[in-house]
């Protein structure tokens, strides 16, 4: 009894022992034969759903493996996006129309705002202010380690100079030492607390939202990559209603206040009542450090700029080797945001005490992000089985690179700036990802970007960030499919095309493996099917 076939695809399988056909079939939600059309065709009934690919170039469905996909599709579905905008007419012209759209709306919310242009100097409450002078206005920057609030937002939470910093975080201040309105790390934690809270209805549309969206660009997994028991709530709500479109795999959040035992027994509950075919808890969250935009990622030998300065790793030491020493014995994912390069041999070297003292399983424990690594810690990735979970998109020449990072790093450590490349051959594994809603989704963009090291809309004339450390097409395909399967402990059941896995399809527009390099962020995906049901078609595409 077959339920879909697919025919006249160049169905590239991921699996090596079959690597290419043209055809396949499923019962269920699962592929149970591959082939080419005349075989494959056989197999069908009268009832049995046929989908002819035209040719096309078929995957397995693609996994982001670092996605804020409820935060993201919730703040997209309700908040005004400031993605794009690069200048502060533009961005209060926004303000001042979105304001007026919304006049029943008790706070104002946005995000998106360009850390490589905007900062606490140049964007405070006074300046939000003449946009929005009667209502309380938040909004998130793009890589969300900052926010900045107007007035009256800081009058609603109470925020004023005798405000003390909080851990992990801090306002920025003028010469008098009176908040300006932005707002650094956990300080963000301070407002949020303190504003009306989003209903599980907002978060759930958030999600279909987010979905759709990922959806639409050929994903059938990801990897949420902060949940607590807020999330998990909303989620497991819309999978016991058959409303989610995306596996769901998700990582929970671990504080520098939690104590090993709180830590470990929350995670624990959150396995154990999470662990359905769409939803599940298998890893652990710690951030060590912020971002180079706010001055927090931490640096061995601090920052190289003309400010100059530091930021802590945010967990103790001897505290953080305990809990990853715990984490790993339970047999929990490691999953570490590191942006400096102190912050990534803190995790590793954390990541080496577990490994001692646990010995060794295919974890996979993960480093997110490794925008600065020392070269004499890029072969402990290998040597430690550890994945460095990449977003390629940000590899490029960019103010918030050029004009931020590199200086802060000094022209002896810009070498190792995203080494992906060095990774890779060192032996570590990889993972590709957006950390959406950070920049874009689009799986065709960040891939360009990996092999080029160039903004796809600039082309091949434009500056090329270090060569040296470009990837593979073939890699790039792996990092979204079977290599993003493995990090999201999926590899069972999803990443490739084979008997007895998910049918997770997708069906492109143009064959990444015919057309030129700098084609690749032009290509649209035609149809996503999880579980052989159809979640996206494109309204090109006919079968």
């Amino acid at each position: 009894m077959t339920d879909l076939i697919i025919v006249n695809g160049d169905i590239r399988t991921m699996d090596p022992l079959q690597p290419r056909v043209t055809a396949l079939a499923a019962r269920g939600q699962r592929v149970m034969a591959l082939g080419d059309d005349a075989e494959i065709r056989a197999l069908a009934t009268p009832s049995t759903r046929v989908i002819d690919a035209g040719g096309r170039l078929v995957l397995p469905g693609f996994q982001d493996t670092h996605i804020h996909l409820q935060e993201s599709g919730t703040r997209h579905a309700f908040d005004l996006d400031l993605q794009g905008v690069r200048s502060l007419t533009e961005l209060m012209d926004k303000l001042a129309a979105f304001a007026a759209k919304h006049p029943d709306r008790a706070w104002l919310k946005g995000h998106g705002w360009y850390t490589g242009i905007f900062n606490d100097r140049n964007l405070t409450r006074q300046v939000l202010d003449e946009a929005v002078p009667d209502r309380p206005l938040f909004l998130s920057s793009s890589d969300y380690h900052s926010a900045v609030i107007n007035t009256r937002a800081c009058e609603a939470i109470g925020l004023d100079a005798g405000v003390q910093d909080p851990e992990n975080g801090y306002f920025s201040r003028d010469a008098l030492g009176i908040p300006t309105g932005m707002l650094n790390e956990a300080a963000m934690e301070f407002a949020r607390e303190r504003m009306p809270e989003t209903i599980d209805a907002e978060w759930e549309e958030g999600v279909r939202w987010g979905q759709h969206h990922a959806n639409r660009h050929g994903f059938t997994g990801v990897l949420d990559a902060l949940v607590t028991e807020r999330h998990l709530r909303v989620y497991n709500a819309l999978d016991r209603r058959g409303e989610l479109t995306v596996r769901v795999a998700s990582t929970a959040l671990v504080e520098p206040s939690d104590s090993v035992k709180g830590a470990l027994d929350r995670l624990e509950d959150f396995r154990r009542s999470y662990k359905s075919e769409m939803l599940k808890v298998h890893s652990a969250k710690f951030f060590l450090d912020g971002v180079f935009e706010n001055r927090t990622a931490a640096m061995i030998d601090g920052y190289k700029d003309e400010i100059g300065g530091n930021a802590p790793v945010m967990f103790g030491e001897n505290h953080l080797r305990e809990l990853f020493i715990a984490m790993d014995a339970a047999r929990f994912q490691i999953h570490v945001h590191v942006i400096g390069d102190k912050a990534a041999r803190a995790a590793l070297d954390g990541l080496e005490a577990a490994r001692e003292i646990n010995g060794e399983w295919p974890s996979l424990h993960q480093l997110a992000h490794v925008q600065l690594v020392r070269p004499e810690d890029i072969p402990r990735f290998g040597k430690l089985g550890v994945m460095a979970n990449i977003q390629p998109l940000w590899a490029r020449n960019e103010p918030s690179v050029t004009d931020v990072a590199v200086p802060m790093a000094g022209k002896d450590l810009v070498r190792w700036m995203y080494p992906f490349r060095s990774i890779i051959d060192a032996g570590g594994g990889f993972a590709m990802s957006s950390d959406w809603g950070v920049s874009t989704l689009d799986p065709f963009q960040i891939m360009q970007t990996a092999i080029t090291r160039q903004p796809p809309e600039k082309g091949r004339n434009h500056p090329v960030f270090l060569p040296e450390e470009r990837m593979t097409l073939d890699e790039c395909v792996k990092g979204y499919t079977v290599n993003a399967a493995a990090a999201a402990w999926r590899s069972p059941d999803t990443g490739s095309l084979e008997r007895g896995k998910f049918a997770d399809v997708i069906i492109l527009d143009q064959n990444l493996f015919e057309i030129d390099v700098y084609d690749i962020h032009k290509t649209k995906v035609m149809l996503t099917l999880l579980g052989g049901k159809e979640v996206y078609r494109h309204e090109g595409f006919a079968d």
